[in-house]
């Protein structure tokens, strides 16, 4: 028993005292990434391209990003199927999972894919994860995806290839926000007709007065939210309503704009006049 902890101690300390290689550690990443066989037939290969290794490190952890790059850039990375094919993508991070769902769900459709499904969550106090089901001929492509996720100010960390058609992507939120218009005092911004209902940042004034225009049967549904995406007031009136004006509540970062009952009530435009700076 005493030799056992003995040896235990010794490869503790010997781990320690000899961390993995930037090769090693990049050639961990290269093979989470590709398959087995793609791996062990392109080794050399992969030896070259990647080196020197130091080049992929930052901040002492492997670039997850650089890496899939290289791999596409040299051939070694194929994300398209020979037909339509479940996919699961899974992604984590310490940021709040409502403002994070929110980001995520965007990001999807604005790359192309619109039908998604839950297909499980899990929360803690030191990270949540979220992975959703497509159907698709084709895998996201992580650079497209790391572009769209920026426009949000979020970044991609890590990656990992679970399966062919299943991937894990780590998500820093730290400087997340919704890539939305921002109102400012005396300036007039028309929204014009939608399906969807309209999302603004109105962080920096004080009322917004809302005028609508033309054949509009609008009945006003208004949620405000905080930075993190958290409800912060709702605003409905089961009213055709033409102008309005509401103070903004002072923790508010967003609005959501649309109609209790649909937004096919909006068939031309909604008039915002912003009103104070804060």
């Amino acid at each position: 028993m005493v030799r056992t902890a003995l040896l235990l101690g010794v490869l503790f300390i010997f781990a320690f005292a000899n961390p993995p290689s930037a090769e090693e550690l990049v050639l961990n990443k290269v093979r989470s990434i590709l398959d087995a066989r793609s791996f062990t037939q392109n080794r050399a290969f992969i030896r070259i391209i990647f080196s020197p290794a130091k080049k992929f490190i930052h901040n002492d952890r492997v670039d997850a990003v650089k890496v899939v790059e290289t791999l596409k850039e040299n051939g070694l990375l194929k994300l398209f199927f020979n037909e339509p094919t479940p996919i699961v993508l899974m992604f984590k991070t310490n940021g709040s999972p409502l403002f994070f769902v929110k980001i995520v769900s965007d990001t999807l459709r604005n790359i192309g894919y619109y039908r998604f499904v839950t297909d499980a969550s899990k929360y803690n106090s030191s990270e949540f994860s979220w992975s959703v089901n497509i159907v698709s001929e084709y895998a996201a492509d992580p650079m497209i995806l790391q572009k769209e996720l920026k426009k949000s100010g979020c970044r991609i960390i890590d990656i990992e290839r679970k399966t062919p058609t299943s991937w894990s992507y780590t998500i820093d939120m730290h400087d997340a926000h919704l890539p939305v218009q921002v109102l400012e005092e005396g300036s007039v911004v028309r929204l014009r007709h939608s399906l969807s209902p309209y999302w603004l940042d109105v962080s920096r004034i004080r009322r917004l007065r809302m005028v609508s225009r033309g054949r509009n049967h609008w009945y006003p549904d208004l949620s405000f939210y905080d930075a993190q995406l958290h409800l912060v007031k709702v605003i409905e009136r089961d009213k055709r309503s033409y102008d309005i004006t509401v103070v903004i509540p002072k923790n508010a970062r967003y609005i959501k704009i649309a109609d209790i009952y649909t937004m096919k009530n909006i068939k031309d435009s909604l008039e915002l006049h912003p009103i104070g700076s804060r």
